[in-house]
C-alpha cells in the first residue's frame, strides 16, 4: 500500500472518519464539523462468494493477507445492497455462507500525519456476522445485523503513512485504454476489425428512484448486458452518468455517446440561438467523455426534422464543430426522416435509422416488415454509400399478455415482430449493415397519453428488469452473434479492465 491508503475486508456501509476528539459514551452518527471529517465508502468493491464445500476456504487459504482477485475470480458488488438481488448467478440467489468484500481507499493526508487525529473505520451495517481487516490486520468482528459497529484504525493508517517520505504531492489516476475506431462505405472498424453493435437503447430510469443514480440498479442494468451478450448501448437520449461510463471502460462495452439533441423539430429549432448552445454542448459532452476508451462515437441529435430546408447547414455545423473537437471519432445523428429528403445525413460518417415497421404504422401486419426493411437500408445505402445502424426498432409489450397469433401488446407480437427483423439484418449485416439497437432495454416512465400504459413498454425487460419472452430470444441471438466474432475480444483495453466480462 501506498501512503495514506487503507484495504478494507468488510461489507455493507462503511465510512471512514477521523476527528481530534475521542469519542465517549454512546456511539455518535458521524457528522462532519469543523474539527470532524468522513469519507464515504460506499460504491463498488471487489466481492467473492466462498462456495467451497464447508464455506471456510477464504479463512484457510487467508484471503485477507493479499488482494482479494488474487484468490480467485471476483465480481463487482455495490455496497450497500444485498449481494443476492444484483446479479443473473442463481447460486447467489440463496447463497448461505461467507462472502468477502474488498476496498482500497485513499485516506487524506491529515488523517495519518496528524497525530492528534483519530480514524474510525465505522460500519452501517453487515447481515449477520461480519469480521474486518485492514491491510491484513484484524480489527473488529460484530455478531446481528441491521446495528453498526466500529473500529479505531489510527494506528494502522498512521503506520503506513510512515513507510513512504518526500514532499506532499497531489495524485490522481485516470484509466487508459488504447484503440483505433475508423469508418469504410460498409464497416464499423475497431483496432483494425470489422465491430458488430449488437446491443440496446436505454434510459437512465427506475421505478422509485426515476432517473436518480443508484449502485445497485447500474450493476443489475449491467450483469443484465452480460445475461444478454450485449456488447454496446446508445446513450439515449442524453449523456448518461460518468459512473456508467467509467463502468462501459471496466467492462468492454462500446458506447455511441448522444447529446440532448432531442426535440429539434420546429423551424426555430434550427435557429442560431439553438445552434449556438448546441455547440456548447457539444463541447462539455466531448471534454467530459472524450478520455472514455468505450466511447466510440458521438451522436449530435435523435429524430430531429432534418428535412426541413434550414437543418442542412444546421447539421453541417454541429458535425464539423464535434470532428474539431474530437478528430478521433466517427459522428452520427439518428434520424427518421425519408432517405430522399433528409438534408443532414451527408455530413454523418455512419446512417443510423430509427423504425417502427408494423407499429405504428401497417401496425397488426408483420408480413410486411421484410420488404420495408430490406427497402429501406437498399435505398439509404444506394444513397450515401454509407454504413447503417438500425438504432432503434421495438414493439409495446405488456408483462403476461399472450395472444397466438399473436395480437399488438402481447410478448408474442413483440418476439415475432424482432424475428422479422433479425431475418433482414443477417442478410445485410454481411453487405453494409453494422449493427443494431433493440428500443428498449427496459421499460421506462413517460407522461400520461392514450398510447401509453403506465409508461413507454418496448423494453424487454420490465421497468423492474425482470425479463419478458423477448429478452431470451434477444439473448440467444446476441451470444450467437458474439460467438461468431470471439476475435475481437477486448476491442477497448483498459488498464481497469482486467478480464472483460463481454465477448466481442
Amino acid at each position: 500500500m501506498g501512503p495514506g491508503q487503507a484495504c478494507t475486508w468488510t461489507a455493507l456501509g462503511p465510512l471512514l472518519w477521523g476527528c481530534a476528539l475521542a469519542l465517549q459514551g454512546g456511539m455518535l452518527y458521524p457528522r462532519e464539523s469543523p474539527s470532524r471529517e468522513r469519507k464515504e465508502l460506499d460504491g463498488l468493491w471487489s466481492f467473492r462468494a466462498d462456495f467451497s464445500d464447508n464455506r471456510r476456504q477464504g479463512f484457510e487459504q487467508q484471503w485477507y493477507r493479499r488482494p482479494l482477485r488474487e484468490s480467485g475470480p471476483t465480481l463487482d458488488m455495490p455496497v450497500p445492497s444485498s449481494f443476492n438481488d444484483v446479479g443473473q448467478d442463481a447460486r447467489l440467489r440463496s447463497f448461505v455462507g461467507w462472502v468477502w468484500y474488498e476496498r482500497e481507499a485513499a485516506l487524506p493526508q491529515r488523517w495519518s500525519q496528524d497525530l492528534d487525529t483519530r480514524v474510525v473505520l465505522r460500519i452501517g451495517s453487515a447481515h449477520y456476522y461480519a469480521i474486518v481487516w485492514v491491510n491484513g490486520v484484524h480489527v473488529a468482528e460484530h455478531e446481528g445485523g441491521h446495528l453498526p459497529f466500529e473500529a479505531d484504525i489510527s494506528k494502522l493508517v498512521k503506520l503506513t503513512a510512515q513507510t513512504a517520505a518526500g514532499p506532499a504531492s497531489d495524485f490522481y489516476t485516470l484509466p487508459v485504454g488504447i484503440r483505433t475506431v475508423a469508418v469504410t462505405e460498409s464497416q464499423f472498424l475497431i483496432n483494425g476489425k470489422p465491430f458488430y453493435f449488437h446491443g440496446v437503447n436505454k434510459h437512465e430510469d427506475a421505478d422509485i428512484r426515476g432517473k436518480g443514480f443508484d449502485w445497485s440498479l447500474l450493476m443489475k442494468d449491467f450483469n443484465l448486458l452480460r445475461w444478454l451478450g450485449a456488447n454496446s448501448f446508445r446513450t439515449s437520449h442524453y449523456p448518461y452518468a460518468e459512473e456508467v461510463m467509467q463502468l462501459c471502460d471496466r467492462y468492454g462495452i462500446v458506447v455511441i455517446d448522444e447529446c440532448p439533441g432531442v426535440g429539434i423539430v420546429l423551424p426555430e429549432s434550427f435557429g442560431n440561438v439553438s445552434l449556438q448552445h448546441h455547440l456548447e454542448v457539444m463541447e462539455e459532452l466531448v471534454r467530459r467523455d472524450k478520455n472514455h476508451p468505450a466511447v466510440v462515437m458521438w451522436s449530435v441529435a435523435n429524430e430531429p426534422a432534418s428535412s426541413l430546408k434550414p437543418a442542412g447547414y444546421y447539421f453541417k455545423t454541429v458535425i464539423a464543430h464535434t470532428k474539431t473537437l474530437d478528430p478521433s471519432r466517427p459522428v452520427t445523428f439518428v434520424t427518421n426522416s425519408n432517405y430522399a429528403a433528409d438534408l443532414g445525413v451527408p455530413y454523418v460518417d455512419v446512417i443510423c435509422v430509427n423504425s417502427y415497421y408494423s407499429w405504428y404504422h401497417d401496425y397488426g401486419h408483420l408480413e410486411v416488415i421484410q420488404l420495408q426493411l430490406a427497402t429501406q437500408f437498399d435505398t439509404w445505402y444506394r444513397a450515401y454509400q454509407k454504413p447503417v445502424i438500425q438504432s432503434e426498432y421495438g414493439a409495446e409489450t405488456i408483462a403476461g399478455f399472450h395472444q397466438d397469433p399473436p395480437l399488438m401488446f402481447s410478448e408474442e407480437y413483440q418476439k415475432s415482430l424482432l424475428e422479422q427483423y433479425h431475418s433482414v439484418l443477417d442478410q445485410k449485416r454481411k453487405e453494409y449493415v453494422v449493427g443494431e439497437l433493440i428500443w428498449n432495454f427496459a421499460d421506462f416512465m413517460t407522461n400520461q397519453t392514450p398510447a401509453r400504459v403506465l409508461g413507454n413498454k418496448k423494453g424487454i425487460f420490465t421497468r423492474q428488469r425482470q425479463p419478458k419472452s423477448a429478452a431470451f430470444l434477444l439473448r440467444e441471438r446476441y451470444w450467437k452473434l458474439a460467438n461468431e466474432t470471439r476475435y475481437h475480444r477486448s476491442v477497448v483495453k483498459s488498464q481497469c479492465l482486467g478480464n472483460s466480462l463481454f465477448p466481442f
